[in-house]
């Protein structure tokens, strides 16, 4: 984020990067976690962005999980977005969330998986704000994958009765055929997360331009030397999109 934000700001784009609830800068002041369907949150932050610049064309980046997020954003809300949001890229989104932490679970024996799980159970116990929901989680054994702390905490301090419901209910999927921005979703076919069979679907949807690389891993995409300023063939891509559609906007910054 940081890097494609400066190559942005080089390009002449205003930029904003959104921290999730309880990370970052907002590590402690939030009651409640964040998770990869926390589209309100997004809109909340959109619609202040859209209030700072009025007279600015508005792009949306989401990497990963922010990309999910994004997705589900743009189509659940499709009515009520800002009218000056015109461009949409995300990168190596999770739209399927059951079926991406099942892969989490088989790959790399199992690493990512654990690796998630611990991270989030660290952050969680580390905050007194976010346990004081959930007593239940104090005391209980460490979840050993991400499933499982979704179904021993994410879940349910959400109000889901089950994990499948969370899972069902946070996907971006289900609202990706709502979406009437132009939208460039780059992934690649040897990311270890997310499957790119999940973008298949997709193909039939004029609004959702796919560029599906051969490697580039989970939000990796470090090139060859070439036409590019430097190796981050990533931060030039959305660079190319963002800034192209100034073309019909009649302005200059976002």
């Amino acid at each position: 984020m940081v890097h494609a934000a400066r190559r942005l700001n080089e390009a002449g784009v205003r930029t904003f990067r959104m921290d999730m609830r309880a990370c970052g800068a907002g590590e402690g002041l939030s009651r409640m976690p964040y998770h990869a369907g926390c589209s309100d949150d997004l809109f909340i932050a959109l619609e202040r962005v859209a209030e700072l610049c009025p007279v600015s064309p508005i792009s949306l980046v989401g990497f990963s999980i922010g990309g999910n997020m994004a997705l589900k954003l743009a189509g659940e809300a499709a009515d009520n977005l800002p009218p000056q949001l015109c461009r949409l890229v995300v990168i190596n989104p999770p739209i399927d969330l059951a079926v991406c932490v099942e892969r989490f679970s088989k790959v790399a024996g199992g690493f990512y998986d654990r690796y998630f799980a611990r991270v989030h159970h660290r952050q969680l116990t580390r905050s007194a704000a976010l346990i004081e929901h959930a007593p239940h989680v104090v005391g209980a054994s460490r979840p050993r994958g991400q499933r499982e702390f979704d179904d021993l905490y994410t879940a349910p301090i959400w109000g889901y009765e089950t994990v499948d419901h969370f899972y069902a209910d946070t996907s971006s999927y289900r609202a990706i055929e709502d979406i009437r921005i132009p939208t460039l979703l780059i992934a690649s076919r040897d990311d270890p997360l997310v499957p790119v069979e999940l973008f298949k679907p997709l193909e039939s949807l004029d609004l959702i331009k796919q560029h599906l690389t051969e490697r580039g891993g989970h939000l990796g995409f470090i090139g060859c030397r070439g036409s590019d300023p430097d190796r981050r063939w990533l931060d030039w891509r959305i660079v190319d999109y963002i800034t192209a559609g100034w073309a019909t906007s009649g302005a200059a910054a976002a």
